[in-house]
């Protein structure tokens, strides 16, 4: 297998994704006290259970001590933090998939944020213990695939982050599948129905700007159809031309951001974007921030293009291109 034919999973494409799936789990440790975390559970028990597979949790080391337990808790936010920041990945990688499994498994309520953070750090972890550089962030001009071992960690962390594609296909498929036969969301109601729930309708503060839209026959068909539309854009992403993949993205990630501001589930916001960032980028692709500064009118040589030109910057191989403005 030659070297071209292997995209190279370390960029900070899977750098970006693991970052907001740990800022989405030290989102949760951090706002949530511990008596809260770890609750009696009627019929269950009290939490961490520590029985079976989950005495394997971090927090089975301090179970039913709620002093300890929240010493426990800011130390995964701190190690969370690291992981971050992007320093080591391939010293961090086991770690966060350890505190991410520990909250799983400890915690007395789970929600989907929780579930998919653990699967999405677990596949993130394969590429992560291959990735050499100093910080996540980084390019890797330099890692090549000359040897077997080489060839052999970026085939492992290549497939790590198809597999991770594909679970994030399975999810969003899973989501409008399980919608469309219920027919509040084939008449375009089922959103009403939402805003007007005392217990998981918007905030007080942000109910009078949802009020008057579900209050209309076509404001509340949007606000219910537009979501099935993009779950269903993100279930068949893989199969789009990727400028329409761009557009899936930044809907995916608006539609997320939408959820977390109306209903407070911002760790299921995050965890769900960074696998969407997976999802929607080519493998091996990279994220490039424009620096270049905008010349002064005055500075312009006789050999620029104009006043205020600005130089397009030319794209790396492999790299995935940022959405261009077009003229209207």
């Amino acid at each position: 297998m030659s070297e071209k034919t292997i995209p190279l999973p370390w960029t900070n494409v899977y750098g970006l994704a693991r970052t907001l799936v740990a800022l989405g789990t030290a989102g949760t440790l951090a706002a949530s006290s511990a008596e809260a975390l770890f609750r009696p559970v009627a019929t269950v028990g009290v939490y961490p259970l520590c029985d079976s597979t989950t005495s394997a949790s971090l927090f089975c080391l301090a179970p039913d001590n709620y002093s300890h337990l929240t010493w426990l808790k800011w130390g995964c936010v701190a190690a969370l933090l690291i992981v971050a920041s992007g320093w080591r990945p391939r010293f961090t990688a086991l770690p966060h998939a350890y505190i991410n499994y520990s909250v799983f498994a400890g915690i007395a309520i789970v929600d989907g944020g929780d579930q998919i953070a653990l699967i999405l750090s677990v596949l993130l972890t394969l590429p992560a213990l291959g990735d050499r550089r100093r910080w996540h962030w980084q390019p890797d001009h330099d890692r090549t695939t000359d040897t077997t071992a080489g060839r052999a960690l970026a085939v492992v962390g290549v497939s790590a982050l198809a597999v991770l594609r594909l679970q994030m296909v399975v999810v969003y498929l899973q989501a409008v599948v399980a919608k469309l036969p219920h027919q509040e969301w084939q008449n375009g109601t089922a959103m009403w129905y939402w805003g007007n729930n005392l217990e998981f309708g918007p905030a007080s503060w942000l109910d009078t700007l949802i009020a008057p839209v579900i209050s209309t026959p076509l404001g509340v068909a949007l606000m219910t159809w537009v979501p099935l539309v993009i779950e269903g854009s993100l279930a068949v992403c893989l199969l789009l031309p990727q400028r329409l993949r761009w557009w899936a993205m930044g809907a995916g990630i608006a539609f997320h951001l939408a959820i977390a501001l109306t209903m407070g589930l911002w760790s299921f916001a995050l965890a769900m974007s960074g696998g969407i960032v997976v999802l929607c980028l080519p493998l091996g692709s990279t994220i490039h921030v424009s620096t270049t500064q905008r010349p002064h009118p005055d500075d312009a040589g006789p050999d620029d293009a104009g006043p205020g030109t600005v130089p397009e910057p030319k794209a790396e191989p492999g790299s995935a291109p940022m959405p261009q403005a077009q003229p209207r």
